[in-house]
């Protein structure tokens, strides 16, 4: 897209745009059901502008799904470094460590493949904040987690109220409200491994509504030495409430990264030899994102509330780097003049990959609260357009620091594509009471138009560019999806809800895994399931709180990864039919809401428990484990369902699929008193297989074989005179500096060192 157009699209959405956004400070301030945002009508006590994904935990009565909070309380006692931290606290979600920061997170719920958090829709205030959500939803971009104050995970059937992803789940980051009177804040913070984070904000009054503006910077060389990551993120939220029925709230961003980082893991012989090493000293990450969003409130009548939301984002991704995965060392090596990392800092080339994406759509909803109707409960129905337009290139250049083509054996224009995606939702969903009996049937619709245009790139010869191009070549796709669901509550005792639901999941394809270079279709359908729950939740006593859950995810065509079996890169394949069964388990306890302390003091504890007992391929599946080592086609080598004959195919049916643990883990106690926190935090994880045969001994290249379980233990302090102005903290990850494995796609990663960071928060 054009600079002009892009800043006039920033411009106009700040302008003339008829939307609406959730608008929350924390947990306790949100004040809407699930079901339906139709509760939070044009009579409550605080008018807003939000679209609600959870709502207060205290109306669990009408949230017909599993979900749950992370507050501020959550957030500051944990001291959270990135987001990372803030969702291992919730039962269901796997989170799997990259670089260091947090940066590119890999989340995955129940079981499923956490890689780019592809499986899973991430919001900000209830609108999506993912770059292309339908085209390529993958997370190399996300907000430093002190933007927030709060983050939502919601399962089960009210999904379907978002999308386009509704199989995992919906992790909503909530933005702190705008403040009526003058507020400042500024933390300094710094640590080991280079880390220093600055955050500051301040809001008050504004033109007879009210300014909030946040800026963090945050810097750290995260697991890996020859890391240098670096990020700034300015962000500004101003809500104005226009007469007794409308209200307004504009938002804009500005993201940028400067990071040195690679791409590539280890090989098993270099994790065994230095563990942190990196020897791709050149590689080179940088992205900017933009985004403007504002949202309208028209309070119809009482009983009416129209909420809508323009958005729009752009994103840039230029990521020069001179290995993609262990196998390449370096990706320039068939070169006669590199030859081999003897030659990496020289004479060897590298490879860009170049993204722009620019994102934009208006979503309104319509609330109607049944007492319109003389009845109780409410409907929600909500449309959307969406328009996503991408841009990618690879580039690839003569030298260690190329930013153009270059014109030497592996050089030239490599990709050079543009995919766009067109797309309109809509659903309806209601809430439907009968007395401690609530029903919650809904559906959403998706339209996907999706397009490729391949443009010119380099013909090879003998490996190196000819001079001459290809031919621009072109395809589309179209999907179009019904997505119902149906979920339930019944308030079993004033403080015990059970609830349960089945819904359909759905996930459409990337542009690129439909439409090839060629301009052809490859038969990849979008990921289908059939995904159900219940579970009870509620009081067990006065001040403590627990939630327990079963589910199943039954798919009938669940898409994975290559490189799980066996693959090299990003591409993706369809894994057939994949069963998910399990459990979850919650507990939060508290002495100062039990009443046995008083409330200057508060012994607390949380607990998140996930058990994945399946998560399987449930189809044929043919895969053939690696022969290495000096082995032939034959020999036995170990397989988690015993040993195999490497080099032969064979269906591995029943096997677990990759990167999906049977246990997860995740703890704390901690004390509050007087202005002093304490916290003592066990995060724990059971082994994972890293492909679909379920290898056991790790080949050489790193990428696949057993990842072993680990345990973490993590520790926070701080203390701040009660009502004062100024805070001291202290934040340690990894207390005893186990080293461990998180990942092993593109070669093995290593996990959190010890990590420790001292701050000071000073207040106005």
């Amino acid at each position: 897209m054009l600079p002009s157009l892009r800043v006039g699209l920033l411009l106009s959405c700040s302008v003339i745009a008829v939307p609406a956004v959730a608008e929350t400070a924390d947990a306790k301030a949100l004040a809407a059901d699930f079901a339906a945002p139709a509760a939070a009508s044009a009579s409550a006590a605080k008018p807003a502008t939000e679209i609600v994904v959870v709502g207060n935990p205290d109306e669990a009565d009408e949230i017909a799904g599993s979900f749950a909070t992370v507050t501020n309380d959550d957030l500051r006692r944990t001291r959270v470094l990135n987001v990372n931290d803030a969702l291992r606290q919730v039962a269901g979600v796997f989170v799997r460590d990259e670089e260091g920061a947090g940066m590119r997170p890999n989340i995955g719920i129940r079981g499923l493949n956490p890689i780019r958090s592809t499986k899973v829709l991430l919001l900000e205030d209830g609108i999506p904040l993912g770059f292309a959500p339908y085209g390529d939803n993958a997370a190399y971009y996300h907000p430093p987690i002190q933007r927030f104050s709060a983050v939502e995970v919601l399962k089960g059937a009210g999904q379907i109220r978002f999308g386009p992803q509704t199989i995992g789940g919906v992790v909503n980051y909530i933005t702190p409200e705008v403040p009526e009177e003058f507020v400042a804040s500024g933390t300094v913070a710094a640590g080991n491994r280079d880390m220093l984070m600055l955050d500051g904000q301040v809001g008050g009054k504004l033109l007879g509504g009210g300014v909030l503006v946040h800026v963090n910077h945050n810097q750290t060389d995260g697991n890996r030495d020859n890391q240098a990551l670096r990020f700034t993120d300015i962000f500004i939220k101003g809500a104005w409430e226009l007469g007794p029925d409308h209200g307004l709230t504009v938002k804009l961003s500005r993201f940028r990264e400067d990071s040195q980082v690679g791409y590539s893991g280890l090989r098993r012989d270099e994790f065994a030899a230095d563990p942190r090493g990196n020897v791709f000293v050149n590689d080179d990450f940088q992205t900017e994102r933009l985004n403007a969003t504002i949202a309208h409130r028209w309070d119809l009548d009482e009983n009416l509330r129209l909420l809508t939301t323009g958005y729009y984002h752009y994103f840039t991704r230029d990521w020069w780097r001179q290995s993609s995965n262990s196998g390449q060392r370096p990706n320039d090596a068939s070169d006669p003049t590199c030859g081999g990392l003897a030659n990496l800092l020289t004479t060897c080339g590298n490879e860009g990959r170049l993204r722009d994406y620019d994102t934009y759509g208006v979503e309104t909803r319509l609330s109607v609260d049944h007492g319109l109707l003389g009845l109780d409960g409410a409907t929600e129905i909500g449309v959307r357009y969406h328009e996503e337009r991408q841009s990618r290139q690879q580039l690839n250049g003569d030298t260690p620091n190329a930013r153009r083509p270059g014109t030497g054996v592996n050089a030239g224009v490599r990709e050079n594509n543009e995919r766009d995606t067109t797309a309109f939702a809509a659903f309806i969903q209601s809430n439907l009471v009968f007395g401690d009996l609530s029903i919650t049937p809904g559906v959403r619709a998706e339209f996907i138009d999706l397009t490729r245009r391949n443009l010119p790139i380099d013909v090879l010869v003998n490996g190196r560019p000819s001079g001459t191009l290809t031919e621009a070549t072109s395809g589309s796709q179209s999907l179009n999806e019904v997505l119902p669901g149906i979920g339930a509550t019944w308030a079993l005792t004033d403080s015990i809800t059970l609830y349960g639901g089945v819904h359909r999941g759905f996930a459409p394809p990337r542009v690129e895994d439909i439409i090839t270079a060629a301009g052809g279709s490859v038969d990849l359908d979008p990921e289908l399931s059939w995904n159900y729950e219940i579970g009870i939740r509620g009081d067990i006593v006065r001040g403590i709180n627990a939630d327990a859950t079963f589910f199943v995810m039954d798919f009938e065509n669940q898409i994975i990864a290559q490189s799980v079996a066996g693959g090299i890169g990003t591409q993706l394949t369809s894994a057939g039919e994949t069963m998910h069964r399990g459990g979850e388990f919650s507990l939060n306890a508290s002495s100062r809401d039990a009443g046995w302390t008083e409330s200057e003091t508060d012994v607390f504890a949380r607990l998140a428990v996930t058990w994945v007992a399946d998560a399987k391929f449930s189809s044929t599946r043919i895969a053939t484990a690696p022969c290495f080592d000096g082995a032939v086609s034959g020999t036995p080598v170990a397989t988690g369902s015993g040993p195999a004959a490497c080099g032969v195919a064979r269906n591995v049916e029943g096997n677990r699929l990759p990167y999906s643990p049977e246990w997860l883990v995740s703890g704390a106690v901690g004390v509050e008193h007087k202005g002093f926190t304490g916290q003592l935090e066990v995060v724990s994880q059971s082994s994972i297989f890293a492909d679909d045969v379920n290898l056991i001994p790790v080949t050489p290249d790193g990428q696949r074989g057993l990842i072993e379980g680990w345990t973490q233990v993590n520790a926070a302090v701080s203390y701040g005179p009660p009502q004062g102005n100024w805070e001291v903290f202290t934040t340690v990850r990894n207390l005893f500096d186990r080293l461990y494995v998180v990942d092993r796609a593109r070669g093995i990663l290593p996990g959190q060192p010890f990590t420790i960071q001292a701050g000071v928060t000073l207040r106005y």
